[in-house]
């Protein structure tokens, strides 16, 4: 496969993976939902790419793994830090937000496998039913 269609085939798996766990937030009425999801899904993905394939091979990738790491924190952080009354609410979608950063570092990288396995194992625990009471 050219250069240049493998990197589409990477933003466009990124896009969509982090998108189907976006589209699960928003049906359960959450405030990051399926664009957010995707925006840091393929977000990810551009830095994975460009740290791979843009700076000749000087460029330390795991830098830009972890940078992205801590920048999506900061993230998930403000999603936790909505209060309602004296509960914190935000935690679940904080942390899809988190992991559909590292599905889209995985799909920036060509591990098209990994990227979808991750994504569904998250689905599935998603649809889990929770405990009221």
């Amino acid at each position: 496969m050219p250069f240049e269609a493998e990197m589409v085939l990477r933003f466009l798996m990124a896009a969509a993976l982090g998108g189907v766990i976006g589209l699960q937030r928003e049906r359960v009425g959450k405030p990051a939902g399926l664009r957010t999801h995707a925006l840091i899904s393929i977000g990810a993905a551009l830095f994975t790419v460009a740290s791979l394939y843009g700076f000749g091979g000087s460029a330390d990738i795991s830098r830009v793994a972890a940078g992205v790491v801590v920048g999506v924190g900061f993230i998930g952080g403000g999603v936790i830090l909505h209060r309602t009354g004296g509960s914190v609410e935000g935690l679940t979608t904080a942390a899809t937000v988190w992991t559909a950063a590292g599905i889209g570092l995985a799909a920036g990288a060509g591990m098209y496998l990994e990227a979808t396995v991750v994504a569904v194992i998250i689905l599935g625990i998603l649809f889990i039913p929770r405990k009221t009471g």
